[in-house]
Order: C-alpha cells, then structure tokens, then sequence
C-alpha cells in the first residue's frame, strides 16, 4: 500500500472517530442537558447573589513649575528689591512614583480616615468603618462558597486560636513608627485593590480609580484619594522651600514686632520732647532713630524675602490638572451577569461533553491494554 493510499485511510478514520464522537455525544444529550442546566443554575446563582461594585474615577495630568515660568515676574520682582534666582528650575516629581505614594503607609491611613456616605448607615462613615463592618458589606455567594470550600481550612485554623484581640501598647513607641492595627491591616489589604492608579507613558495621562459596593460611595472615595494625592505630591515636592518659607516667616513676624515696640518708644520720645534743647535729649534721639533705622533695615529685608520664598513655593508646587472629573456612576461595573451565564453554560456543555465521552475513552484504553497483553502472550 502507498503512502498517499495510508494517509487518505488515516484521514477517513479521524473523520470517523469525529462523527462517532458527535453521535456518542449527540445520544447522551439528556445528560449533557441535565449538567449544563445544573451549572446554568450555578451560574444563575452566582450572578444574582454576586455583589454589586461601582467604579468612579477620574483623569489628570501632572503639571510642574516650568523654567522659565518666573521669567514674567522678573521686571515686577525687580523693582520690589527681589531676587527670583533659579526659581522655577526644578522638575517635576516624576509620576512613576505616585502609586508608590499612594501604596505607603502614611497615604493608607490617613485616606482611611476619610468619610463616605453609605445608604445603611444613613450618614458619613470612615473608609476604615465602611471595609471592616460587617454592616456595610453585601452578601456575595461566591465569597462564602470560596471561604468554606479553599478557605475551609484557615476558618478550621481560626475556630482554635484566641478571640482576643492583641492589644499593642504604642506609648513607649517612637514617633516615627507605624503601628497597624488588625482592623486597619484588614481595611489597607482591601484598599490595594479598590483604589487603582494606571500611568499611560504615552499621553500622559493619570487614571485614578475607586470601586465599591455602591455609586456615590465609590465617587467620594476617588475624590478623597486625588485630593489625598494632590497633597502628598505637593509635600514631597515643597518640603525644602516650604521650610525655608516658615522660617523666613518666623523671623519677619520677629521683625515685624521689634519693628513695632522701637517705632512706638521712638514715637513717645519725641512725643515727649517737642523741643530738644539739651545735648543729652538730642543724644538719645539719636540712639532712638538709630535703632529704628536698623529696625527697620531688618524688618524690610524680610519682607523682600519672605515674598520671594511665597514665589517660590508657588513655583514649585506641582498641580494634578483635572482633565475628567470624578462623576457618581449610574450603573454598575461588575457583576457582569450576562458573561457569568453565557461562561456557566459553556462549562456545562464542556462537562457533559467530558461525563459521555471520557468513560468511553478510558475504557478503551482498558480493553487496548488487554488485547496487547492476550497477543504478546
């Protein structure tokens, strides 16, 4: 026989075993229905009892003091007696870092802190209050069937350890460090994944995200986060000169009072000598006028800086551009009810398709495996 002659009866015999499977198939539909309706149901639960998650968020894109940003203030500053320097010099903390920020410790607890509004509670909650209670949590079918099925054994594990809470003693802790408690581990946990921050290298862009349980929840949790952000990004990035601004302030309002006390002793001197006569008066006049002349000198040059530190700090400040607002959303993001079903009923067919066919197959392989044995005997 030919090798074209073999491959053409190999190709009749795969086409063959093909229709059979189809036929085999095809005469166990009964039970192929009856599994796919079972995981159609299963489906049917799921994505009834399946909580209900809202996304909200919104777009930006980072602004930075530019170079040359200061240079229309250059003219004004000059006839006020200010410096600019290298304002404006400096740039912008770089966006890759910003889910790091919102990732840190600090950022979580104090947006954990902030309030939404939840229909259950009738009034503001806390982020931390809103994940931790379980008030406030939907019911979720799949979440109780993965935590008694694969959870099964850290609930065994858990009926056997200590109820109490283990209570941390944070006085003698130094002022630098993080203590988390259970329930803010627990809510820090929960964050990482219902607030989101996606960085498009391309345009630019910033997507911030916020998903929970109901709409206007979700919006006001992205909103407190980009303001959140916005702040941290602007301490990180304002630190030094802000420092340098409220020591500069320091010292003018030091001025600004020394000022004042001399003006006012020099006014009651000369107040009280309309006519000075005498070498002595006029010798302390001069001491008075001296001592508001240095005065004076100090206060004014600390007015000159501390306008150019406040210029400064405006300069530096980086801004998040708003370019879509956060906006309450009107439906909701999961579960999507339709891909559940139409997922559910695929399995099934795939599952009754496998219950007909795979006893067929393994059974042959028996029978396969008794034949060799009868022939090599």
């Amino acid at each position: 026989m030919s090798a074209a002659d073999q491959h053409t009866e190999q190709s009749s015999e795969q086409e063959i075993d093909l229709v059979e499977l189809i036929l085999k198939v095809w005469e166990h539909r009964r039970k192929v229905i009856r599994i796919t309706c079972v995981f159609f149901l299963a489906g049917l639960l799921i994505a009834i009892f399946s909580p209900k998650e809202y996304t909200a968020g919104c777009v930006l894109i980072p602004q930075g003091g530019e170079k040359g940003a200061a240079g229309n203030l250059g003219g004004l500053a000059a006839l006020a007696g200010i410096n600019l320097g290298g304002i404006g010099s400096s740039d912008a903390l770089p966006p890759s870092v910003y889910p790091k920020i919102m990732k840190s410790l600090p950022f979580q607890q104090e947006l954990m802190r902030t309030t939404v509004h939840s229909e259950k509670s009738g009034g503001p909650v806390t982020v931390l209050e809103y994940f931790t209670d379980s008030r406030y949590q939907p019911f979720s079918l799949l979440g109780v069937l993965k935590k008694y099925t694969i959870g099964l054994p850290g609930v065994l594990l858990g009926a056997f350890r200590p109820t109490g809470t283990e209570q941390i003693d944070t006085s003698a802790a130094q002022p630098l460090l993080y203590v988390l408690t259970p329930r803010e581990r627990a809510c820090a946990t929960v964050l990482n994944s219902a607030v989101t921050l996606t960085i498009d290298s391309k345009d630019g862009l910033i997507s911030l995200q916020a998903r929970m349980p109901e709409a206007y929840a979700a919006a006001e949790l992205a909103e407190s986060a980009q303001l959140l952000l916005q702040k941290y990004i602007t301490e990180f990035k304002v630190e030094k000169v802000q420092s340098n601004l409220d020591f500069v302030d320091e010292r003018y309002r030091e001025a600004r009072d020394t000022f004042e006390k001399v003006q006012a002793e020099r006014a009651l001197f000369r107040d009280a000598n309309l006519h000075l006569t005498s070498a002595r008066a006029l010798t302390e006049q001069e001491k008075y006028d001296a001592r508001y002349n240095l005065a004076l000198s100090v206060y004014t040059e600390l007015a000159k800086q501390l306008e150019q530190a406040k210029i400064q700090v405006k300069e530096t400040t980086p801004i998040l551009t708003v370019v879509d607002p956060v906006v309450v959303p009107s439906e909701k993001s999961k579960p999507k009810r339709g891909l559940i079903l139409i997922g559910f009923i695929f399995m099934g067919l795939v599952a009754g398709a496998g219950a007909v066919l795979l006893p067929s197959f393994f059974s042959g392989l028996g029978i396969d495996k008794k034949n060799k044995g009868t022939v090599s005997a």
